[in-house]
């Protein structure tokens, strides 16, 4: 059996292809302005890397912000649901998925089979999501990559009083200004963003084993972060952006 998934986000859309419940293909396009079509080049990079056709496949199922505008799909399924599905497959012993993306943070309360049991949203703020890092690190003059290592480096807490992307850009510059470095506001970006997402993670009651997935959870210094403020270990798969879209091509193979 051959199913599909695809995860269409609002920065980048992901597809990965499962034979017998094993990936065989993978996929991955900046959404761009015209996110059908990077979903067609993703799923055409998935395929080739599969060595098979699209008839090929018995079932495709998508998710995602943007998931009622993926192509090929049979059905739908939310973010919440393919994060619980491809989190237990992989990681049989996670209680709570945390999911960082770039416009949006979620995290995930899950029982023992995947099912689930409460999960909160922060989907109205991108001081809460990768958009904030990518605003601080154009601040900074530096790359989002950079901004996570040398978060690694510093050796202050600076508060950050800003709870908003736009005045938070300011409170950055004027930081510089004072001559503070760069190392200490990169710390204290990545704390600001991870204190919202561990908001949500006691709002959902989390419990060990905890995942980090998204697109955010490659960056080094929100890892450190969040593992400061949760003070638990936090679980980092070596490809956490894929999870989602792994969850929906189970999702499609359950049919």
């Amino acid at each position: 059996m051959i199913t599909a998934g695809i995860d269409m986000g609002s920065k980048t859309i992901k597809v990965v292809i499962l034979k017998d419940g094993k990936i065989i293909g993978k996929g991955k396009e900046l959404a761009g302005f015209e996110s059908r079509e990077a979903a067609e080049k993703a799923f055409a990079t998935a395929l080739k890397e599969s060595g098979i056709g699209r008839n090929d496949i018995n079932g495709i199922v998508a998710t995602g912000a943007g998931r009622k505008n993926a192509p090929y799909t049979d059905r739908e399924i939310t973010e919440v649901g393919s994060d619980a599905k491809g989190v237990i497959s992989l990681y049989p012993s996670v209680r709570t998925v945390i999911d960082v993306g770039a416009e949006e943070g979620r995290a995930i309360r899950i029982t023992p089979d995947g099912k689930v049991l409460d999960f909160a949203l922060n989907e109205k703020c991108a001081a809460g999501a990768g958009a904030f890092t990518e605003s601080m690190s154009r601040a900074l003059e530096t790359t989002v990559e950079e901004l996570g290592r040398m978060s690694l480096r510093s050796k202050n807490t600076i508060p950050m009083n800003a709870q908003c992307a736009v005045f938070a850009e300011s409170e950055v510059v004027s930081l510089l200004h004072n001559k503070i470095p760069k190392e200490d506001i990169s710390r204290s970006v990545h704390d600001a963003i991870a204190s919202r997402i561990v908001s949500l993670a006691r709002k959902v009651g989390f419990e060990p084993d905890v995942i980090l997935i998204g697109g955010v959870a490659l960056n080094v210094g929100f890892v450190d972060s969040i593992q400061r403020l949760l003070e638990c270990k936090v679980t980092v798969p070596d490809e956490p952006e894929y999870i989602s879209a792994f969850g929906a091509a189970l999702a499609a193979l359950e049919e």
